[in-house]
């Protein structure tokens, strides 16, 4: 008997991610038996009939309720494409969601679901640092749509925030929170499952709870997994460790089918939504994402011990070097279940001591982004942070002298060898 495309069990054994991902969700027998899903490169698809394309949109546009074992057709890539959908569906293994969409960027990702859920009047909290993108939407565009946001300090343990941000919010109306965990640059971690417990008792605006987003673009879909802590969504730069190879750009967010449903309806109506090819090549990199953030966790262990040694390193942010006197200790043992492949660390002479370090790196390349196969190091506070101004910075943790490193698969050796010479220059 053919196989269920969505069979996640062989007899009574489940079936992990890592091998769902090979073939979940696709039925060659509707692709003329091809091993790989093709790419789909169409804008729209052609209806057995009118009256099917009928149903089609009455389902795409909420018109009504879909009958028993009834599912939308494909009507048009802005709504649904083959590519995608398949895509979506592998992406919600990791981390055991209902549904997951995907987007033209993490930013279109994260700008759609918050426009979906903030109206003018309503409060935004959310942590900081944020990714610089992210904090310029949140401090900058958001405001303009008469969005208030409120923010909190990354690394202090919920208790101590309840009070501040209580008295911060003074009873308006808390549409959503935008948690980034750990924080980037810095690694600061927030606790999910505190910060959602303390969002979630506060007012949403009639009867409507505040929605908890989590960018877990660091850590996922592999090393920590939101959902579990309470959040409502996961949200994903899949540029980052999901794309992985450094060649597409694309974001997702995941969750309920019902958490989702307003994004997913906006996402249409915006055309933030990714393309059949990217969604392609994102079926191809999720076949190997576990074994690439494996080995980017081992090499980012043997650097982190490296510099946390070094005489010209004067501090290292790595979760791995997370110490049992830190008030975030047990969160993260709790909360992680790897430290992952980002470390942040600060060199001496500050500014012009973590350019000397950049310039003269030769296997490292000197380019923003993170999570590719290859290592990667900039400087945050002129680069991916250049729009935080200076005492926001400081007040954040982000020093001049600070530098961000993804490490990438390459030989560990040959990454510790390239680090001690550059540092050298320091």
């Amino acid at each position: 008997m053919p196989r269920d495309p969505k069979q996640k069990s062989i007899d009574s054994h489940a079936l992990r991610p890592e091998s769902l991902m090979m073939s979940y969700g696709f039925d060659p027998r509707l692709s003329e038996g091809a091993l790989k899903c093709p790419i789909f490169q169409n804008s729209t698809f052609v209806f057995e009939s009118a009256e099917a394309g009928k149903a089609f949109f009455e389902l795409a546009y909420g018109l009504r309720e879909a009958g028993p074992g009834e599912e939308p057709g494909l009507i048009y890539s802005r709504l649904n494409n083959p590519d995608l959908e398949i895509l979506e569906d592998r992406l919600t293994l990791w981390d055991e969601a209902e549904a997951a969409i995907t987007f033209e960027s993490g930013m279109a990702a994260i700008a759609t679901s918050l426009l979906a859920y903030c109206r003018p009047g309503d409060v935004l909290i959310h942590s900081e640092p944020l990714y610089g993108g992210s904090e310029y939407l949140v401090t900058n565009v958001l405001p303009e749509f008469g969005i208030d946001t409120i923010g909190f300090q990354a690394g202090i343990p919920a208790a101590e925030l309840a009070p501040v941000l209580t008295e911060k919010v003074g009873g308006r109306p808390v549409r959503a929170a935008l948690i980034e965990t750990p924080a980037n640059p810095t690694n600061d971690i927030v606790d999910i499952q505190g910060m959602s417990d303390l969002i979630h008792g506060m007012t949403g605006g009639g009867d409507q709870r505040p929605v908890v987003m989590v960018d877990n673009t660091f850590l996922g879909p592999l090393w920590q997994h939101p959902l579990d802590h309470g959040a409502d969504m996961v949200l994903y730069s899949a540029t980052k460790f999901i794309g992985g190879h450094s060649d597409l750009i694309a974001g997702a967010c995941l969750g309920s089918t019902e958490t989702l449903h307003p994004i997913r309806v906006l996402r249409t109506f915006m055309g933030t939504m990714t393309g059949p090819w990217t969604g392609w090549l994102l079926m191809r990199s999720l076949e190997t994402l576990k074994m690439r953030m494996t080995a980017a966790m081992k090499n980012a262990r043997y650097v982190a011990d490296f510099l946390d040694d070094h005489p010209k390193v004067t501090s290292v942010h790595y979760l791995g070097l997370i110490r049992e006197n830190d008030p975030m200790f047990e969160v993260y043992r709790h909360q992680c279940v790897g430290p992952g492949s980002l470390i942040a660390f600060e060199v001496k002479d500050g500014e012009a001591g973590a350019f000397r370090f950049l310039n003269a790196l030769q296997l490292v390349k000197l380019a923003v982004s993170l999570g590719g196969t290859e290592s990667l190091a900039e400087h945050p506070g002129t680069m991916t942070h250049a729009d935080v101004p200076p005492d926001d910075q400081a007040r954040m943790g982000l020093s001049p002298s600070m530098v961000r490193l993804s490490v990438g698969v390459e030989h560990y050796s040959d990454i510790l060898a390239d680090l001690e010479q550059a540092l050298e220059a320091v």
